[in-house]
């Protein structure tokens, strides 16, 4: 008997396996038969029939149609859809959703398709050859949807594997054609989506979307309109998104403008929503019109308002909608009207009301109908003063418009009946700076936020602010992918989705060189935007532009300016190398992609550290100076050029889509301030070494950063010159130990000299100080070179550490020595995000918070470091802006140096305060505190973890030297 189970135990094993093979097996399609099974959609130049029923969703016919279309687009020829009673190919495609189509429901009916895994589920999809399902039927590949959007979900997982990529048309992807499409995949069942509700949100302020569409795409109609909202609908549906918040800014015509605006969505199954301030799907930026209807101002004219509202929903109730239940002002404003006292109540009367409106038109349950309730901006602050929001409403937490979630569900909010959902921004138009050029948000800070949100419960809504779609394709594809299947994603994931995805599309001898690119171009836009490199907060004074100023990136220290800007000419070479490699059916899709996107961040980038170095010059009246200026105006008319050609690709397809001037305010598009200078004849010899932040005041001596033999950095002498007229200069030097790179030469404008050490000839000691003397003319300078070479600790004993350097240890987080972890809080590096592209996280933000006043107990990260100094002090820690999990905890870190006091630090600042907006510009919340290294020697830092979830990107200990920079001194590890 005992026997007799285990065989049956591992024989329902072995049937749990087979299943799950077929569940999560890949659909495979070759352009040759491989086996006997395999099911020709194309073979010997036909192409397989798509029956379909006259009766089932108009999506299912759109869908069957559009992969027809695909068919044609690998093979050349084009699938005919047919919706009669009867099937008379030997082989066939049948596509339709469960109760709608005859076909498929008879095979179930026959036990031919066992659909038992799907039915009664979300967007769920069957994927199987069928061997004789009818007679004079040899096979038939069955597409079995349990609702119309699985069916098309099913459809398109085909195309796609046939090689149509969602981004086929949006993004000019070609289509690899073949001679013949083989499935090889027999049977597949797809999964419930993670998140039910998944769409985006057409920011468009009006300067790209819709000027496009009524320029270009839509010329006839002159506005974005169904035409435009069919392509969209289109995509999101290809990309398994399925909810639609349409643009809704002055210039773009109201969605609801056009009748024939819903009915496009809806034979494409697109779920209609709204932004957080359009309640119950109307537009009161467009459709509201004080004279008749007086004021938006729910006090004094509440029925006026209800009566727009009662009619709308009286006209879209009938189609499958997300109603928004809100109250702000005319075009994303504050409340009108209200005071402290009274704004809870009023916002309650509002939801009530608005919630009768719906129940008057919709003839179902009113706790059935989909309803989403936003707390954004000061809507928050309502409902944190205890706003009653309905149980089957769903919370939508915002960010703050910079990727970082404000707040999610506390263990309460997440027994809601109508869960939770997020509206997310990689495109946003406000303070303290907008940024709606290009798509800059790191894949790793998106995944590391909607996964906290998922893991609180968040999956019934996310929404995602993409501005004009364009250039935001990849965020917005990254996005719904995760919506879609959150658990096949991690940090190692998310790090190269992009160059992975590109590959398949350009060639998979480009993915090494794809991922360096998109590694360095997000990285450097983490480090800060390229729309804000002007440098001056666009929205400090609403009556006043954007004043560009000098950047903190510095010339002076640790190369950052000119790092920054051959680290950006670095990556656009090799994208301009891949594109023009490319065959040029391929080149307009790349241009779109990758490289105007990171061609575009580099010349932003150049052009106002160019103009901010020029100023620098011209206020040391360098010979240069007028150089920089020119060079400036050369940056600024590229980035025309290359946005005209952004615009002109495919005989104008684009035209009027792509601007590197949106905003109101926005300066950073036009050429920044520069200056010209008289530059006196008579040649005039002047020195910069690096770290001199000041020139005046501070004596005449020339003293370059002192090298070590650990981190073995070299450095340079910049001659510059005063004057018109070239000058000839001479470096010598008497120790042989002081390698120069030239000894001669002559000078216009400018010329470095590289200074290294040999350390197999420099002596040992603490304070060996080198001398170069340079002569033009009858004139000298001396500059001298320090080397600290101390005969012990070693180099070798040294390995492996951080160590100070010039007075500071520099600590890349997410590079850690040990880490100390228990069963709910792990200690992880996160690859792709923070100023030194990795970081640490303290535990996942869901995990229970651990007591942190047991530091010796608690889970942290530890990283040993050597200083030669000891005392008193500085350390400046760089953590993510992140704000509490929930209104029950905080962002607390602690930082300790080996079993000295703890420090506690917070990264937590109020939206919109003046420490909020500093953090969000530089990403960043830099916590400055003191502390005592008791002696030189070995030590470790400890970052401890408090409230989980909080993410460290960099440590500088500073013992006095470190200087002004914008990133920090350079990491100083010993390999």
């Amino acid at each position: 008997m005992i026997y007799k189970r285990s065989i049956m135990r591992k024989l329902f094993l072995l049937l749990l396996l087979a299943c799950a093979t077929h569940t999560f097996a890949q659909i495979k399609v070759n352009d040759r038969q491989k086996s006997a099974t395999d099911f020709p959609l194309h073979a010997n130049g036909k192409t397989c029939n798509i029956q379909i029923d006259a009766a089932d969703y108009e999506v299912v016919n759109k869908v069957s149609h559009l992969f027809a279309e695909d068919l044609e687009r690998v093979t050349g020829t084009k699938g005919i859809v047919s919706d009669s009673k009867s099937i008379k190919e030997k082989e066939t495609v049948i596509i339709g959703t469960l109760g709608r189509n005859k076909f498929i429901d008879d095979l179930v009916k026959k036990n031919k398709l066992d659909v038992s895994s799907i039915r009664n589920g979300w967007e769920q999809y069957v994927i199987k050859v069928v061997d004789r399902p009818f007679k004079g039927v040899d096979r038939a590949l069955v597409v079995a949807g349990c609702d119309r959007r699985g069916t098309a979900y099913g459809t398109f997982a085909l195309s796609e594997a046939m090689g149509v990529s969602p981004l086929y048309w949006w993004s000019d992807v070609p289509v690899r054609k073949q001679k013949a499409i083989y499935l090889e995949t027999t049977e597949y069942v797809s999964k419930a989506p993670s998140i039910k509700y998944r769409g985006i949100f057409i920011n468009d302020e009006g300067w790209g979307i819709t000027p496009w569409a009524a320029k270009t795409f839509d010329p006839e109609l002159g506005d974005i309109g169904p035409k435009t909202y069919a392509k969209v609908c289109e995509l999101i549906l290809r990309m398994k998104g399925n909810m639609l918040a349409p643009a809704m800014h002055p210039g773009s015509g109201a969605f609801n403008k056009y009748p024939q605006n819903k009915e496009v969505a809806d034979s494409y199954g697109i779920v209609m929503t709204s932004s957080h301030c359009e309640p119950l799907l109307f537009n009161n930026v467009t459709e509201w019109f004080k004279d008749p209807m007086g004021d938006w101002n729910y006090i004094t004219n509440k029925d006026g308002i209800n009566k727009v509202l009662d009619k709308r929903i009286s006209e879209n109730g009938p189609y499958e909608n997300f109603y928004t239940l809100a109250m702000r002002g005319i075009h994303d404003s504050g409340l009108v009207g209200v005071t402290k006292d009274n704004e809870v109540s009023l916002m309650e009367e509002v939801l009530n009301d608005q919630r009768n409106i719906l129940a008057k038109h919709i003839n179902q349950d009113i706790d059935s109908i989909p309803q989403q309730f936003v707390p954004y901006k000061e809507v928050m602050d309502i409902y944190e003063k205890g706003l009653k929001v309905p149980d089957y409403v769903t919370l939508v937490w915002p960010d703050d418009n910079y990727g970082y979630l404000k707040r999610l569900s506390n263990k309460d909010e997440q027994k809601r009946k109508g869960g939770s959902g997020v509206y997310y921004h990689i495109s946003y138009c406000g303070e303290p700076h907008d940024y709606l050029w290009i798509n800059t948000t790191p894949p790793a800070l998106i995944y590391e936020e909607m996964r906290k949100a998922y893991d609180t419960g968040a999956t019934r809504y996310w929404l995602l602010n993409v501005g004009d779609i364009k250039p935001g394709e990849l965020g917005m594809k990254f996005f719904l992918d995760m919506a879609w299947d959150v658990e096949s994603f991690n940090f190692e994931k998310t790090y190269t989705y992009e160059a992975e995805f590109l590959a398949t599309l350009f060639g998979s001898k480009h993915k090494e060189d794809l991922t360096d690119i998109f590694d360095s171009y997000y990285l450097l836009a983490f480090q800060h935007k390229p729309e804000s490199m002007g440098w001056g907060y666009e929205w400090n004074n609403h009556q006043e532009r954007e004043r560009i100023i000098d950047t903190d990136f510095s010339f002076i220290n640790y190369n950052e300016a000119e790092n920054r800007m051959k680290e950006y000419d670095r990556i656009a070479d090799k994208s301009e190398k891949i594109w023009k490699s490319l065959p040029k059916e391929y080149q307009a899709a790349y241009y779109e992609l990758v490289h105007y996107p990171v061609k575009g961040a580099a010349l932003m980038n150049k052009k106002m550290l160019v103009a901010q170095q020029n100023r620098w010059y011209a206020r040391q009246g360098r010979a240069a100076t007028n150089i920089l200026a020119d060079q400036v105006k050369s940056y600024q008319d590229s980035l025309a050029y290359y946005t005209d050609h952004f615009n002109s690709l495919l005989n104008g397809k684009w035209n009027h889509m792509m601007s590197i001037t949106p905003g109101w305010t926005a300066t950073y598009q036009n050429m920044p301030p520069v200056e010209n200078i008289i530059v006196p004849t008579e040649a005039d010899m002047q020195i910069f070494i690096p770290g001199q932040d000041c020139t005046y005041g501070m004596g005449a001596m020339h003293v370059l950063p002192c090298v070590n033999p650990y981190t073995k950095n070299s450095s340079f002498i910049e001659l510059y010159n005063r004057g018109s007229k070239p000058f000839n200069w001479k470096a010598t030097t008497k120790e042989n130990w002081i390698k120069l790179s030239r000894s001669t030469g002559k000078v216009t404008a400018q010329d470095r000299i590289t200074v290294s050490i040999d350390w197999t000839k420099v002596p040992q000691g603490d304070d060996i100080t080198g001398e170069i003397e340079l002569t033009s003319g009858n004139r000298t300078k001396k500059v001298f070179v320090p080397v600290f070479n101390p005969a012990s600790p070693t180099v070798e004993e040294l390995k492996g550490l951080y160590v100070e350097d010039n007075g500071c240890v520099s600590i890349n987080a997410g590079k850690f020595h040990r880490k100390v972890e228990n069963n709910s809080i792990q200690i992880k590096a996160i690859k792709g995000l923070g100023y030194e592209n990795d970081c640490v996280q303290l535990g996942e933000a869901t995990q229970s918070v651990p007591n942190m006043w047991f530091t010796n107990k608690s889970p942290k990260a530890e990283y040993d470091f050597y200083t030669f100094n000891g005392g008193n002090a500085t350390v400046h820690i760089y953590a993510l802006p992140l704000f509490p999990i929930d209104s029950k905890h905080d962002t607390r870190y602690g930082v300790m140096i080996d079993n000295g006091m703890v420090q506690w630090m917070t990264t937590s600042s109020r939206e919109y305060s003046s420490q909020w907006r500093l953090n969000v510009f530089r990403n960043s919340a830099i916590s400055t505190i003191n502390v005592n290294v008791d002696k030189p020697g070995k030590h470790t830092l400890k970052l401890i973890c408090a409230d989980p979830g909080m993410i460290i990107q960099k440590v500088v200990i500073d013992f006095g030297g470190m200087k002004r920079s914008y990133l920090g001194p350079n990491v100083t590890y010993i390999k």
